[in-house]
């Protein structure tokens, strides 16, 4: 089953092309009324005991144990060997990687991803998630400073604003923002969310090391925000579009430039990783959409940062680079 494009959106990463996607301005124009309708006052919530019920009866799809297909995880494996024989991965590094392929609905690779690891910025979608969840229960607004706000923490990786909506989470409930997210998003969604720990705010410098979640937390949210199965999901989808440097597409050789992106990436001096969805075209005009989960964790905070951020995403690089190439086999993509 290919992707045909009705429900998911959204428009290719070059953000250098001057002529913009139909399926891009579209998403973007219905994504505006939603950012209209939704604001201050502007919003009739249903009661939150039934949004939970309506979002809960899918999940058997997504959280039974992955079966992954051998022949890439052999390639991803090998890839790995190679890197760690050649340093560019330490001794004291560990990964993690998942990819799903929604066109066959299988497990390509999962790879260290049931593991909780640090979740750097990657958390900041869940963050907006649970936020999301506040205004569907009618606690909090979506207005277009906090919309303005959003973009800032998604696209951008605003640690100010990630710690604002954590402050408003924090304001609906006498448990501490963090825990307020983690406890909102448990609440709603205990299929998703089964390894993650958020208990702290992003600290000053953006030192960040407590908040964890695994590979397949992120796929299970990914997956759920495909299919449109969480509050505001075009909304989400339109965040995560935004232009960026992400490690899954740009300056990934091995991935088409017509590929469609909605990630986030997450990085400290001991984390490196990213999280989205690729949508890959097929020769005959078909889309592909597939969830890429790369996770590199350093025991001890690296010495050179930016070295170290620029070389291990560059890694990141590689494997999405190797997961597109061996899909474009599969399914005959540019």
């Amino acid at each position: 089953m290919l992707f045909t494009g009705s429900s998911p959106s959204d428009a290719p990463m070059d953000s250098t092309s001057s002529v913009a996607d139909p399926t891009k301005r579209a998403f973007l124009s219905r994504a505006a009324t939603l950012a209209t309708a939704v604001t201050l006052g502007g919003l009739t919530p249903p009661i939150a005991e039934a949004a939970q019920d309506y979002y809960s009866n899918y999940y058997s799809t997504v959280i039974r144990p992955p079966q992954p297909a051998s022949a890439l995880s052999s390639k991803i494996d090998n890839k790995i060997k190679y890197l760690r024989w050649n340093g560019k991965i330490a001794p004291n590094e560990r990964t993690a990687w998942l990819i799903y392929d929604f066109t066959s609905r299988q497990y390509l690779t999962t790879i260290n991803a049931s593991t909780p690891y640090q979740s750097a910025s990657m958390i900041k979608p869940f963050i907006a998630l649970a936020f999301f969840y506040k205004v569907l229960e009618g606690r909090l607004y979506y207005t277009p400073y906090q919309r303005a706000k959003m973009e800032a923490m998604i696209q951008y990786s605003d640690n100010s604003a990630t710690n604002y909506f954590i402050h408003l989470l924090n304001q609906t409930s006498r448990y501490n923002g963090p825990i307020e997210v983690e406890r909102t998003l448990r609440h709603y969604h205990p299929g998703i969310f089964r390894h993650i720990r958020i208990v702290e705010r992003i600290p000053r410098g953006g030192r960040s090391y407590r908040n964890k979640a695994s590979a397949l937390d992120y796929h299970r949210f990914l997956y759920a925000l495909w299919y449109n199965q969480l509050p505001f999901s075009n909304e989400l989808k339109r965040l995560m579009s935004l232009p960026n440097r992400d490690r899954v597409y740009t300056n990934a050789d091995g991935v088409a430039r017509e590929t469609w992106v909605f990630d986030k990436t997450g990085t400290t001096a001991r984390l490196c990783g990213d999280m989205g969805i690729l949508v890959a075209q097929g020769r005959n005009g078909g889309r592909y959409p597939y969830t890429f989960i790369g996770i590199i964790e350093k025991s001890q905070p690296t010495k050179n940062y930016q070295a170290w951020k620029n070389n291990r995403g560059d890694v990141i690089r590689e494997i999405s680079s190797i997961a597109y190439q061996h899909l474009r086999q599969m399914y005959n993509l540019v």
